[in-house]
């Protein structure tokens, strides 16, 4: 009795590897993750910069009090506040360059009746790609601590 004929490009064992379809199904899948993980990473990278600008304000406010207590009075000059080179005025940037910072409003009180108090108001203003963060374009700091924020007051401080 004569043996039958093997196949020899055929394999008797199970088939290795991937077909088209599910090599698809694994792109449409891992497309669709990607749709949905990268706008919420980028928000949350957005959202983490406000902590810059709120850093910067509270550091800003420390250095106004403390010209304060030496000349009475505050200033609108970076290099006074110690911040030497790095800005020769107001708006300078911040960290990493997501937000403006600004000293306005000084005003230097009065002694006679009513006494005044000299005054400052501090804003970081968003920049570049920050400006895409929605909820908290500005922040904002007076020299009574008063901290607002626009457009949404209630979620950035």
């Amino acid at each position: 009795m004569p043996m039958p004929q093997r196949n020899h490009w055929r394999t008797s064992g199970p088939a290795a590897g991937f077909t088209l379809v599910e090599l698809m199904i694994v792109v449409v899948i891992a497309g669709t993750l990607l749709a949905i993980a990268i706008p919420s990473y980028i928000d949350k990278v957005r959202t983490s910069r406000r902590v810059e600008a709120k850093t910067a304000l509270l550091d800003l406010a420390g250095r106004e009090e403390r010209f304060y207590n030496t000349n009475n009075t505050y200033s609108l000059t970076p290099s006074d506040l110690g911040y030497g080179a790095v800005a020769a005025s107001f708006p300078m940037a911040v960290g990493s360059s997501y937000y403006n910072v600004n000293v306005t409003n000084i005003s230097a009180g009065s002694a006679g009746p009513p006494v005044v108090a000299p005054t400052y108001t501090i804003t970081a203003t968003a920049i570049n790609d920050q400006l895409k963060d929605t909820q908290c374009q500005t922040f904002t700091l007076t020299n009574t601590g008063l901290q607002t924020s626009a457009p949404n007051a209630t979620q950035c401080w």
